[in-house]
């Protein structure tokens, strides 16, 4: 971590601790609120509500706005492209429980108790977040030379965010004073491409075959018996079943 303005002060918190959480917050004029947690329904039922209470409690006490950082979970599936206007309906515990922050967040700022703004992302690639199945399962396997995994059906559309896309937005969203109170889509892919396409063009960048094995829900599972993130990605496989449609052009019009 490095810091962005000379007067920047860095130091570590446990944002699962609300004494620790409401320091970090402490003479802040914006929040971003970008964290992750280990990747398991028990730990995200445990952990994201006592987190995010601290968040908002701190922001409150502050007067500081709120930039929550989420993702696609609590629209579940959906037929067709995912707006900001898209309602939940989670098809997830996952996706349940961050429909409940979602909403809590959107609850807050309509009854002017903050400033607050929801930016969403698709599925990630690019540098700085190596725990996206992108990356876990088709960039990581090619440097080990083995064949790109991909979940379920490599032909349907998948949309991908690129991250250093996703922080700009980020940045600029939380200092453009008429976009709060509201929820925005990170810029993504205008045309989504297929897993098989996405595949190929990692193995040319990287030099090798787009060779694919494709992993369904059973392989999953006899493999989450012996790692419980994997385990935990089934839920959610439903987003590689089916065209994975993200819209961003309300970000792109107005940027």
């Amino acid at each position: 971590m490095q810091k962005i303005n000379p007067s920047d002060e860095i130091f570590n918190a446990d944002l699962t601790n609300r004494e620790q959480t409401l320091k970090a917050i402490k003479g802040s004029k914006v929040v971003y609120l970008v964290a992750g947690l280990k990747y398991t329904t028990k730990v995200w039922q445990e952990q994201w509500p006592r987190l995010f209470d601290s968040v908002l409690e701190g922001c409150k006490k502050e007067g500081a706005k709120l930039v929550f950082f989420d993702n696609v979970y609590p629209y579940g599936k959906v037929d067709g492209p995912m707006t900001e206007e898209t309602p939940f309906n989670p098809c997830s515990k996952k996706g349940e429980i961050r429909a409940k922050l979602d909403s809590k967040m959107i609850e807050e700022y309509t009854s002017g108790n903050i400033q607050g703004v929801i930016i969403r992302g698709a599925d990630f690639y690019g540098p700085g977040i190596s725990s996206s199945a992108f990356n876990l399962l088709v960039i990581d396997n090619m440097l080990k030379g083995k064949k790109a995994n991909w979940l379920n059906n490599p032909k349907a559309l998948h949309t991908f965010t690129y991250t250093p896309d996703a922080a700009y937005a980020t940045a600029l969203i939380g200092n453009t004073e008429t976009a709060y109170n509201q929820v925005w889509h990170a810029p993504s892919q205008s045309d989504p491409i297929t897993g098989e396409e996405m595949v190929k063009i990692a193995a040319e960048f990287i030099g090798v075959e787009p060779k694919i094995q494709v992993l369904g829900d059973g392989m999953l599972f006899m493999a989450g018996l012996f790692n419980p993130t994997i385990m935990s990605m089934i839920e959610m496989s439903y987003q590689f079943k089916y065209d994975y449609l993200f819209n961003s052009d309300k970000f792109k019009k107005s940027f």
